[in-house]
């Protein structure tokens, strides 16, 4: 969770890094639209966050804004505080989390994805770091996705996979097999 300047430097910098942007020090003007999504949904945690006066009021708000037009522009609903540093998403399309969910470290999200609830709002993932989630994947209810796992595409998750370092598909999801080395 975003709480001070440090940590909104450290999740920008994660971030980039994941987004492959190399040593560019901000978006094109035109393009990166997805970057630039990750930066305002990063400065909108930071000033959600964060307590303060009538500035910090008008800079949320005006992150707030700029986080709703690329979510809309995108396709992403992607709520503050749901994804820890190091955030990949590389194809524009639609990506739905529920705003109780929570997603690890460096995961890499594909378009397609929804991450759920099912049936109340506390029934919903906690998803480890280094999680690779293919596209069209679902993934609902009271589960836990350990660090390391790979979710096929099109994949139908709504059980807990305590075993890290595996790779599951299929609809519902079960494991395939162990997750080749190389892979954050």
């Amino acid at each position: 969770m975003i709480v001070d300047k440090e940590s909104l430097k450290e999740y920008l910098k994660e971030d980039k890094r994941a987004l492959g942007a190399g040593e560019r020090k901000f978006p094109k003007l035109f393009g990166m639209e997805i970057w630039k999504f990750e930066i305002s949904l990063r400065y909108y945690e930071y000033y959600y966050n964060r307590s303060g006066g009538v500035f910090n009021k008008i800079l949320r708000l005006f992150w707030k804004w700029i986080y709703h037009v690329y979510s809309i522009k995108l396709g992403f609903t992607i709520p503050p505080n749901t994804c820890g540093k190091g955030l990949g998403i590389h194809h524009y399309g639609c990506i739905v989390i529920n705003s109780n969910a929570r997603i690890g470290n460096y995961c890499n999200i594909q378009q397609g994805v929804n991450i759920g609830q099912n049936y109340s709002c506390d029934n919903v993932p906690i998803i480890g770091d280094y999680v690779y989630i293919g596209p069209g994947s679902k993934i609902f209810g009271k589960i836990k996705i350990a660090d390391h796992i790979a979710i096929g595409a099109g994949s139908v998750v709504t059980k807990s996979f305590n075993e890290s370092g595996i790779t599951i598909a299929g609809n519902p999801a079960k494991k395939i097999g162990i997750r080749k080395e190389g892979l954050s």
